[in-house]
């Protein structure tokens, strides 16, 4: 038995290093090297308490991964075969493969069922590590780890009856919702760093004076919407318009936001029955007597669900922002997708109503309780752009809107994901 499972594991190293250069082989020899010699193993292996100090893996996770890196053996003992393996199948792998090798891991229980309690579990090591607070307790994010778990499904029914589990298709799809969460994840055997896939949060500037208590934006929040974006609009993120500061007012909203120099804004609202949610705009909030904007915008959920809704590529009907007109046909606030007076997420000019249905443009329900929603509070962020990513982007966008659309409704249909729908 023994000589069958070692054939066993130096095939699946054999297949394991085709993933890899000459270069990258190397590499990963003196990274084991080096972790061994500090576990005083003769440097035959690398133990457990050093695997989780370089990778910076703590708690049930680092348990759970270390567990998995090693094939289940239980012997405390990390080999270089099983650093190449496990490279080769978590970074190298395909999608699906990589995929289920997260979802293997998340089940930090080991009992074959991926449950609520698990990801709990894991959603706490991910907070601690980003926002470095060790001294942390569970309850000081539980109400963002509950907005995230909101969002999952959990359809698999054990054999004791007892808490359901998250199949893989539910994990896929909640992957998609949580886009940070899944760089996050996609991302453990990478030392911890600022530059990590996962670990970027905005920094949320405003002015001294603004008592921060009052704002919407949590850095959890920017740190689940900031999945969605390229890295170079993670840095800074400028208050430019907040209700309770500067007047519940569509014209104050738009100068506000106007002639800031930031293109990119991130629309945050609460409403009366609690539920905070907005959308990414990835143009300026300037009026227009149809629909526009391109397919990098997108909707979200704050609390008490925490989801990101992309385009679908179903339609066009990306944003929305029209000001004095008097044709019913074209109603006056701002709003992303549907169709209209059947938005996926609008706000009148008057500022104090608005509505959010379930839409095909980004595959989003209706974002509130209700379909039918009242603003306590209206915020908006405008993306500080990366000084060296400004000259680049002037020279990307050129030609018409139309002409935007039509490049980007090209490249949904590649992939097979533009339809003729203009809902």
């Amino acid at each position: 038995m023994g000589n069958s499972n070692s054939s066993t594991v130096n095939h699946r190293f054999t297949s394991a290093c085709r993933a890899f250069t000459q270069r990258k082989l190397e590499d990963l020899k003196s990274l084991f090297v080096s972790l061994a010699s500090q576990s005083q193993s003769n440097d035959s292996y690398v133990s457990y308490p050093v695997f989780q100090a370089y990778f910076g893996l703590s708690g049930s996770l680092g348990e759970r991964m270390f567990d998995m890196v090693t094939q289940h053996r239980k012997d405390g003992k990390l080999t270089y075969e099983d650093l190449v393996i496990a490279k080769a199948t978590y970074e190298k792998g395909t999608d699906d493969e990589i995929a289920e090798f997260i979802y293997q891991t998340l089940d930090v229980n080991a009992n074959g069922v991926l449950t609520r309690s698990d990801l709990e579990l894991v959603l706490v090591v991910v907070f601690k590590s980003v926002f470095s607070t060790t001294e942390s307790s569970t309850s000081d994010y539980k109400e963002m780890v509950d907005a995230l778990l909101n969002a999952a499904s959990f359809s698999k029914s054990t054999d004791d009856g007892s808490e359901k589990g998250m199949s893989f298709e539910d994990f896929r799809s909640w992957c998609s919702h949580v886009p940070t969460v899944r760089k996050f994840l996609g991302s453990l055997l990478t030392p911890p760093s600022p530059a990590r896939p996962g670990y970027q949060v905005p920094h949320l500037l405003y002015e001294d004076s603004v008592d921060s208590n009052i704002l919407l934006l949590k850095k959890e929040y920017a740190w689940h919407i900031g999945g969605a974006l390229p890295h170079h609009e993670l840095e800074e993120w400028k208050l430019l318009y907040h209700s309770s500061l500067h007047g519940q007012s569509f014209n104050t909203f738009l100068g506000h936001t106007s002639n800031t120099g930031m293109s990119a804004t991130v629309l945050v609202i609460k409403d009366r029955e609690g539920c905070v949610y907005g959308g990414y705009a990835s143009q300026p909030w300037e009026r227009h007597s149809d629909f526009y904007g391109d397919m990098k915008s997108f909707l979200f959920q704050l609390n008490p669900k925490a989801s990101i809704f992309r385009p679908t590529g179903a339609n066009t009907n990306i944003q929305w922002c029209a000001t004095n007109f008097t044709s019913e046909n074209i109603p006056n606030g701002i709003g992303f997708g549907g169709k209209i007076n059947h938005f996926g997420l609008f706000i009148s000019s008057s500022f104090d109503q608005g509505q959010t249905f379930s839409c095909t443009t980004f595959g989003s329900p209706s974002l509130s309780k209700t379909s039918r929603i009242q603003p306590e509070v209206i915020e908006c962020w405008g993306i500080v752009q990366a000084s060296n990513e400004l000259d680049t982007q002037h020279n990307a966008i050129k030609g018409t809107v139309l002409e935007r659309f039509k490049e980007d409704r090209n490249m949904l249909k590649l992939v097979g994901m533009a339809s003729n729908s203009n809902e």
